[in-house]
């Protein structure tokens, strides 16, 4: 590891880093208000955080048409769970670990929501019909009890100029293909290539049935 002062104390972070300022430690709520309904129901990505009894982390993108994620009532929200690729990480974390924290991105907004609480993973929910996009209704539904809600500034988005295409860097990167071809030989590079498409990507993201 490189060399360069350990921080092991509070003491010794809040040295450096200082106070927070007073709106900073009051934004933080126990329940989600009117203005927290109407962001999460224009927010078309989220990203979930998730942490198992042995300590290991998992970050997971969740993406669905704006609206998917639906607020039952001020202290519980739900997602519905989407065909992916069956390696249910997180899941496989709340059953260890239910402490979850959500936060919800709208495009072109630099301001982003975050959701701190306790999940479930409930089977055919009584509302799960509710929850359908183009014919798929989630047999599983990730439902989370509201702990902590508040909301984040513009400055990383902006740092990162996100919503800016002018300042998007080249991406000369391997194709999503090229990359999984380090690890896996299922397939030829070829048929990778084929696979990953756009257009077959899109034909696959509410089937079920495994391809």
């Amino acid at each position: 590891m490189s060399e360069g002062q350990h921080i092991t104390t509070p003491e010794q972070l809040r040295e450096v880093v200082g106070e927070p300022v007073r709106r900073a430690v009051v934004k933080q709520r126990d329940r989600l208000d009117d203005t927290d309904r109407a962001f999460i129901a224009r927010s078309p990505f989220q990203v979930i955080a998730t942490s198992g009894g042995d300590g290991g982390v998992d970050v997971s993108p969740k993406g669905d048409p704006a609206g998917s994620v639906h607020v039952l009532d001020d202290h519980t929200l739900v997602l519905p769970d989407r065909p992916g690729n069956r390696r249910v990480d997180g899941f496989g974390n709340i059953l260890e670990n239910p402490h979850v924290g959500l936060l919800f991105l709208v495009p072109r907004r630099s301001d982003t929501l975050r959701v701190n609480g306790t999940a479930r993973i409930l089977l055919d929910p009584p509302y799960a019909e509710a929850l359908r996009h183009k014919g798929h209704v989630p047999r599983l539904v990730l439902e989370v009890g509201v702990e902590e809600v508040f909301t984040h500034c513009a400055k990383a988005l902006l740092r990162s100029n996100l919503w800016d295409p002018e300042q998007w860097p080249e991406d000369d990167l391997p194709s999503i293909a090229q990359m999984a071809a380090r690890t896996t030989d299922d397939m030829t590079l070829a048929q990778m290539e084929e696979y990953y498409t756009e257009e077959n990507t899109r034909t696959l993201l509410y089937r079920t049935t495994p391809r």
